[in-house]
């Protein structure tokens, strides 16, 4: 496999720190993921957003073009930091890129917000995925969207 972290540009970015056309690019590659491909309406502009970090990674091209996303919301009323909106656009798929960008954002929780458990809201067949970076499941297998998901949670400390 490639350095996949040389061959793209990663970028974090506050939302006040998006551009106008980031924002478009994103809620563009939300759509076309979770609401074509998966066939799911649902409500994706939630007003969470605006309160998140957003990890775009960017082919190195002439327009840089959006491979792959995630958002991280600050701890909530239980203490975790949320990963969300994790989505690896069909020509990036089946390079690695969904374990790097996971790798990439533990790394920014822990700096952001060290000491603090992470949980995410997986969708089933991604279990074992997300098992491999420590998280375990902390709910049965539900339907959200008429998609099995599953709660994951990963405790705070080292790995």
């Amino acid at each position: 496999m490639t350095n996949l972290y040389s061959e793209f540009d990663w970028r974090w970015a506050s939302f006040n720190e998006l551009d106008a056309f980031d924002v478009y690019t994103v809620l563009a590659a939300r759509s076309e993921v979770f609401v074509i491909e998966q066939q799911c309406l649902y409500a994706d502009i939630d007003g969470q957003d605006t309160d998140a970090w957003h990890l775009l990674v960017l082919g190195q091209t002439t327009h840089a073009e959006l491979a792959g996303y995630l958002r991280v919301l600050p701890p909530d009323e239980t203490g975790d930091v949320r990963i969300g909106r994790v989505l690896t656009r069909a020509p990036f798929r089946g390079i690695g890129l969904g374990q790097a960008m996971l790798e990439r954002t533990l790394e920014h929780i822990a700096q952001q917000w060290p000491g603090r458990a992470i949980r995410l809201h997986a969708q089933a067949h991604l279990q074992r995925f997300y098992a491999s970076s420590g998280f375990e499941p902390i709910s049965d297998v539900h339907l959200e969207d008429d998609i099995p998901h599953i709660w994951m949670r990963r405790e705070a400390g080292p790995r």
